[in-house]
């Protein structure tokens, strides 16, 4: 029976998800909507589905990009912190023994993607987004990104994030009602906001961010184990 459900999330479950993804888009191309694309990450720990926001478009084409070029393929989840975010897909990690020492990959000035912030996208819970180099542009690094794990908060203590770090980037950002409700029940990172760019979101597999921020890591946050991914459209 085991085997048998192992096989089913191996490869059945892909294929439904697909063909629902696909039943979304056709009908989104009806209504005269931009197509909707989805990524399969595949890790020891289970699948993940994310949506790309169309919204973030730079963004969007650059992951497709690298999705499609297999820039992702066999990278680690380098920087894991539990009740924070994951982060990885840097290039570089490919070939990356367990404790080998890190070694990253920098993102020239004109190839780095200029942020794309938005009101309506914040860092709720499973909350694909670039990570970025330390630039004053907060521009955004041409292959690391992260996915939230995040915990809740409650409307307090957004607005203190909002005044001491939200404002000051985007004085004519507020938050809904409707956010401020997502960030108390669902959670995330608030004070992420307005300083990083999220293109995309976790639709399925949220329970895999958790298993991956359990692991136990060093004194730079990279799991002792190495956690490898697999990223492919599904679109």
């Amino acid at each position: 029976m085991k085997q048998y459900k192992n096989y089913a999330m191996k490869h059945i479950w892909p294929l439904f998800v697909l063909l629902l993804l696909a039943v979304f888009s056709a009908n989104a191309q009806k209504q005269g909507k931009e197509k909707e694309r989805y990524v399969l990450i595949s890790t020891p720990y289970g699948n993940m589905v994310a949506k790309l926001y169309n919204s973030t478009p730079h963004h969007r084409d650059n992951f497709i990009k690298n999705v499609e070029n297999g820039a992702y393929d066999s990278t680690i989840f380098h920087r894991v912190i539990a009740g924070f975010m994951m982060q990885g897909g840097d290039p570089a990690t490919k070939t990356l023994a367990d404790t080998a020492t890190m070694q990253y990959t920098t993102t020239p000035p004109n190839e780095q993607i200029l942020p794309e912030f938005r009101d309506d996208i914040i860092h709720e819970r499973g909350a694909l987004a670039a990570a970025r180099d330390g630039n004053p542009r907060k521009a955004s690094h041409a292959f690391q990104f992260y996915i939230v794990q995040g915990r809740t908060y409650d409307s307090a203590a957004v607005q203190n994030f909002y005044v001491q770090r939200v404002q000051p980037t985007n004085p004519n950002f507020h938050y809904t009602n409707e956010q401020l409700e997502r960030y108390a029940r669902i959670g995330g990172a608030p004070y992420l906001d307005q300083q990083y760019t999220v293109f995309g979101q976790v639709i399925s597999g949220l329970d895999v961010i958790d298993k991956i921020a359990a692991q136990a890591t060093d004194k730079n946050n990279r799991p002792l184990k190495n956690v490898r991914m697999t990223i492919t459209m599904l679109n």
